[in-house]
């Protein structure tokens, strides 16, 4: 139903959500992808040619999909936000805190503001999403933009019986009040709120403009760290000035490609000092405690540095290395469970064993997607997983097929009953080592050159085996710093130890190895300049 504005509501409809997805097409190692959009009239695309075309034809069809949406009146200001319809998940991450909270109501929701177009792109250039949402959901949703508001409600002139449409108040008019269709001054779409009269808007305020040269006339995000306001009357000048340039240093240093550990050590320490002169100033323990984290965090930059270049005496700097010793001696622990534990002796089985438990290590439980087990696996992924879940190794909550079609915004939860709380724990590392372990498995496994050679899962689990057993300088050694003894290393691959020479050669070729040989029963040979960083610093 219409209503008059000033009393009653508009007829609400649901907000529009148009969805373009790039998603791998085949074996991910032939690089093809599929360009796939919600909206029906829209057939899937495929690019063999690799993701730089699919991504500039979805962000084609992205613009596409704006300018049809503009040409046809933008942002309807009688839509439900879209992002409230899906339970404000765009921007609340955390599901299971989502089902603990009471559905929102107009008093409690995040929703407000009039509605507006907005777009969408992940970081990793794969999802892009066009929706009418509120305000506030746009606002709190990072990586959304705002392209177009919707045009304020027509209102009635009683006298004459004629719908007019609001004209917009004239700029630095102060009081002006108007009536903007608020989506959190509305009932839900389930009906669990009555309708607000839109008298009781509040006026809509002025652009605030702060003064040239202006912390906050230089971005948004100036004046802010550690998520706390530095306030704009903070004295001295200096630590104001300081703790607004140590924001903006940490958000920089969060866009760099690569990592470094010395400048970040040092970014740790500058924050140390300017919070703990704040808590002098404003008395606040709060920041005082932050200030002590702030040098721990220096403390442990510094540390992880040495770990990675093996120079903590300040000598030559070493190659950085994805592992401190200790996380090596931890990811060979895995290696060796993997070799005893495993159920089959083949090496697909043994790889996606490996992978598998690095994902739920510590309860038992993690995700995966389709695009993991087809990088793993490649063509043998739905024989190996349907394996390991006959043998009980292994539980998915929904069949083989819906895990290996699963994608990153949706993963597939899985669940290793050997690795379960009740059950002996074979692991005593915690949840920042094993993404570290996992991280480097995953960086050995799917190596740019192996990948390039189609090398198998033998080969990758012997390329792996040799990286948790290298030294500082890249040779490698076995147990207690001796020779690496052919027999373990084939009984890890799944493979017999004659075969081995044949995968390390695969190896050499591949630029992983140098100086093989698999002479007296031993496997002798030294990790290449080129992967010297994923080295396990065997002791």
């Amino acid at each position: 139903m219409t209503m008059e504005a000033g009393s009653r509501q508009e007829e609400r409809v649901p907000g529009r959500v148009w969805t373009v997805r790039l998603a791998p097409h085949g074996r991910p190692s032939a690089g093809a992808v599929t360009l796939s959009c919600s909206r029906p009239a829209c057939a899937d695309q495929r690019f063999p040619d690799g993701a730089a075309a699919g991504r500039k034809a979805a962000v084609g069809h992205v613009n596409m999909h704006l300018a049809h949406i503009r040409t046809s009146g933008g942002p309807r200001r009688e839509a439900w936000c879209a992002c409230r319809a899906a339970d404000c998940a765009w921007h609340t991450p955390d599901p299971a805190v989502r089902r603990r909270e009471a559905p929102p109501t107009a008093a409690t929701s995040r929703c407000g503001g009039p509605v507006v177009l907005t777009v969408y792109a992940d970081r990793a250039g794969r999802l892009w999403r066009i929706a009418e949402t509120c305000a506030r959901c746009a606002a709190a949703t990072p990586g959304c933009r705002a392209l177009d508001t919707a045009p304020p409600p027509a209102q009635v002139d009683r006298a004459a019986g004629e719908r007019v449409t609001a004209p917009e108040p004239p700029a630095g008019s102060a009081g002006d009040r108007v009536a903007p269709v608020f989506s959190d001054r509305l009932p839900s779409p389930a009906g669990d709120a009555p309708p607000v009269p839109a008298t009781e808007a509040a006026p809509v305020p002025r652009a605030r403009v702060a003064p040239p040269g202006t912390a906050a006339g230089r971005g948004n995000q100036r004046g802010k760290i550690a998520q706390r306001i530095v306030p704009p009357d903070l004295q001295p000048d200096a630590l104001r000035l300081e703790l607004t340039d140590l924001g903006d240093a940490f958000r920089a240093y969060q866009q760099r490609t690569e990592p470094d550990l010395v400048l970040l050590a040092e970014l740790h320490e500058r924050k140390a000092r300017a919070f703990a002169l704040w808590a002098d100033v404003s008395g606040d323990s709060a920041l005082r405690h932050e200030a002590r984290r702030a040098e721990k965090a220096a403390q442990t930059t510094l540390d992880m540095h040495h770990n990675r270049t093996g120079s903590p005496g300040g000598g030559p700097a070493a190659p950085e290395r994805l592992l401190t010793p200790k996380q090596a001696t931890h990811a060979r622990t895995v290696l060796e469970y993997v070799r005893t534990q495993a159920p089959g002796p083949e090496p697909e089985v043994r790889l996606a064993v490996l992978m598998l438990t690095l994902r739920a290590a510590r309860a038992g439980t993690g995700n995966i997607t389709g695009q993991d087990l087809t990088g793993w696996l490649q063509g043998d992924a739905e024989h190996v997983l349907e394996s390991l879940v006959a043998a009980d190794w292994l539980r998915l909550p929904a069949t083989v097929t819906e895990a290996l079609a699963s994608q990153p915004e949706d993963p597939t939860a899985i669940t290793v009953p050997a690795l379960l709380p009740e059950q002996p724990r074979p692991f005593d590392f915690g949840k920042t080592s094993r993404a570290r372990i996992s991280g480097w498995a995953q960086k050995a496994v799917g190596d740019r050159k192996i990948r390039k050679s189609r090398l198998g899962a033998a080969t990758r689990l012997l390329a792996l085996y040799t990286a948790a057993h290298a030294r500082a300088d890249g040779t490698l050694a076995g147990p207690e710093n001796g020779e690496l003894p052919l027999e373990q290393a084939a009984l890890f691959c799944g493979v017999s130890p004659g075969e081995i020479a044949d995968h390390a050669e695969l190896l050499v070729a591949a630029d992983w190895l140098t100086e093989v040989d698999t002479g007296g029963g031993t496997l002798r040979g030294r990790l290449t300049e080129r992967v010297l960083p994923l080295g396990g610093l065997v002791s």
